[in-house]
C-alpha cells in the first residue's frame, strides 16, 4: 500500500513539473512574439545609414502613416517604456489586447481614454499592461522607489506636431472600485476642480517628490495595475 502511495506521489510531481514547464515555455514563447512586433517598429523608426554608420533622426511620422490609430510616442529613458501610444475613441479600450498591427496580443498597446484630446486636453490618461519583467508599463513598479524617482522624472511623449517633456511630480497608489477616480480629470472646469485633483494627488503620492504645479499647467497620467492591493491602480502624473 506504501508503496501505491509512493508511486501516486511521484506521478503527481512528475505531472505538476511537466505542466510547469510547459506553461513556462509558453510564456517564454508569448513574450518573444510580443517583444518582435516592438522590435519591428523600433527597425522602421531608427533605421542606419548605410554610408556612414551614423544613425538617422527616428523618424516616427512613418508609422503615424501606417496606423492611423496611434497619436504619439512615449518614452522614458532609464525604462523599458519605449512604446507607441494609440487612440480610437469610438472603440474604448481596444488596444487593451491588440498590437499596433491589429493583431491579439497579450501584451496589448498602451492607449489614451477615448474622450482625451492628445492636442487640448489638461490631463491625458494612458494605460499599459503592468507585464512582469518590467514589460509595458510594469515598469512603473520601479517607481515606488524614491531613489529611482528622483534619477527618471522625464517622460517623453513626441506626437504628430510636437515632442513633449513632462517631469514627473506624483507616483500614487489607488483603488480602480472605491478610491481616487484619476481618470475623470481630464479637463479642468475651474480652480475649484483642479486644486480637488492636486490635493488628492498629493495625499495619495507614496512619498513627497516635490515641485509646484497650478491650474495652466498641462500633465500626463500613466496608469497601470497595481497587484498590491485588490483592484489596485498606480498611476504616474508628470507636468509639462
Amino acid at each position: 500500500m506504501k508503496k501505491i502511495i509512493k508511486v501516486f506521489g511521484i506521478t503527481i510531481l512528475l505531472v505538476i513539473l511537466i505542466v510547469s514547464a510547459i506553461l513556462y515555455f509558453k510564456d517564454k514563447k508569448q513574450d518573444i512574439q510580443e517583444e518582435k512586433v516592438f522590435e519591428k517598429l523600433e527597425n522602421i523608426i531608427c533605421e542606419q545609414n548605410q554610408d556612414n554608420n551614423e544613425e538617422k533622426e527616428k523618424d516616427y511620422s512613418l508609422l503615424f502613416k501606417q496606423n492611423e490609430d496611434m497619436v504619439a510616442w512615449l518614452k522614458i529613458d532609464g525604462t523599458e517604456i519605449d512604446y507607441p501610444v494609440m487612440q480610437t475613441k469610438d472603440r474604448p479600450n481596444y488596444y487593451l489586447r491588440r498590437n499596433f498591427y491589429k493583431e491579439y496580443s497579450y501584451y496589448g498597446t498602451p492607449y489614451i481614454q477615448e474622450n482625451c484630446d492628445i492636442n487640448i486636453s489638461d490631463n491625458l490618461i494612458i494605460y499599459g499592461h503592468h507585464i512582469n519583467n518590467n514589460k509595458m508599463f510594469g515598469a512603473l513598479e520601479r517607481y515606488k522607489s524614491k531613489s529611482f524617482f528622483d534619477e527618471h522624472r522625464l517622460i517623453t511623449l513626441i506626437t504628430k506636431e510636437d515632442t513633449r517633456k513632462y517631469k514627473i511630480l506624483y507616483v500614487i497608489e489607488t483603488r480602480a472600485d472605491n478610491g481616487f477616480k484619476y481618470n475623470k480629470y481630464i479637463d479642468f472646469k475651474n480652480e475649484e476642480e483642479y486644486q480637488l485633483f492636486k490635493t488628492n494627488c498629493e495625499r495619495l503620492s507614496i512619498y513627497k517628490t516635490g515641485g509646484d504645479s497650478n491650474l495652466e499647467d498641462k500633465y500626463i497620467s500613466l496608469s497601470t495595475c497595481d497587484y498590491s492591493q485588490k483592484n489596485g491602480r498606480l498611476v504616474i502624473i508628470g507636468k509639462k
